[in-house]
């Protein structure tokens, strides 16, 4: 897409990555630095400081900075939404978010996009922003996987898929076809976590023998604009941690943050990661 950028930025590494993209690219933007989530590193960069419930003002910035187009990037955290500060704008529909919440974050999310698009803002997903952050079909890196790999990387999808039709996660660890732990609300590093120190070393693999995959898919209602399955530098060391042979997603559906690195870091330790074409609608 073209036009001035209004880059609504959380925490991590991705707001900081499209916006050096941006940079380089010689495309205008903004950053509407969201309090609370958004990194210091993002200072440096034309923007404002916006609370998370001013709705109204972040509006208002990005229309007089002349932003065509918002991309919603970053780690935001689900609010207590008795602790929040909204402008008038949203307080008028923190009624809807409240509703919206209790179907899952992808409805909250369309919630907030559409009073973007209201305004007239084009909508930019994070991939469309900066088109080389997803992963493609193949191996990304030197590592690929073997024959012994295969039948765990298609339940490990499979599983990632159920449970994101059913809005529970994105991601499933499964090694010699068990289905070691599945992904909820504690998020990737967490469920990592808790097959690298809760689950036996008889089932699954351990650094130096690693066997067993993780593999994210987005669920089928989600909101791929906003929230598409992200994987980093910490991806690669818990998968490792928790003696994976590799990680594997949907080739344009999974976001690879701080690329180079991961792959350098994934060749050293010798795991694959692995882009499958999606399922045909």
């Amino acid at each position: 897409m073209s036009g001035k950028l209004g880059l609504i930025a959380g925490g991590g590494t991705l707001p900081v990555e499209i916006a050096e993209h941006c940079e380089q690219a010689g495309r205008p933007f903004f950053v509407a630095r969201l309090k609370g989530f958004a990194g210091p590193e993002l200072s440096r960069f034309p923007g404002a400081d916006i609370g998370l419930a001013e709705v109204g003002k972040c509006i208002k910035t990005l229309k007089r900075a002349g932003c065509a187009s918002v991309c919603l990037v970053g780690n935001v955290a689900r609010p207590d939404f008795k602790a929040l500060k909204p402008d008038l704008r949203g307080i008028a529909i923190l009624p809807a978010v409240i509703r919206a919440a209790r179907h899952g974050d992808d409805a909250l999310l369309r919630v907030v996009l559409d009073e973007f698009a209201k305004e007239g803002f084009a909508i930019e997903g994070a991939h469309e922003a900066k088109s080389d952050l997803t992963l493609g079909v193949g191996p990304l890196g030197r590592v690929a996987p073997g024959a012994e790999h295969q039948a765990d990387i298609q339940r490990a999808l499979h599983v990632a898929r159920q449970i994101g039709a059913l809005d529970v996660g994105q991601g499933a660890v499964v090694c010699d076809g068990l289905v070691l732990a599945v992904e909820a609300q504690e998020g990737t590093d967490a469920m990592l976590r808790r097959v690298a120190n809760e689950i036996p070393t008889a089932i699954r693999g351990q650094p130096g023998a690693y066997k067993g995959v993780i593999a994210k898919a987005p669920k089928p209602i989600q909101e791929t604009r906003v929230d598409l399955p992200t994987i980093g530098l910490a991806t690669v060391q818990r998968a490792a941690a928790a003696g994976l042979a590799g990680i594997v997603g949907e080739a344009g559906r999974l976001l690879v943050l701080d690329r180079d690195q991961v792959v350098e870091m994934a060749d050293d330790l010798g795991l694959f990661i692995y882009g499958v074409e999606p399922p045909k609608p």
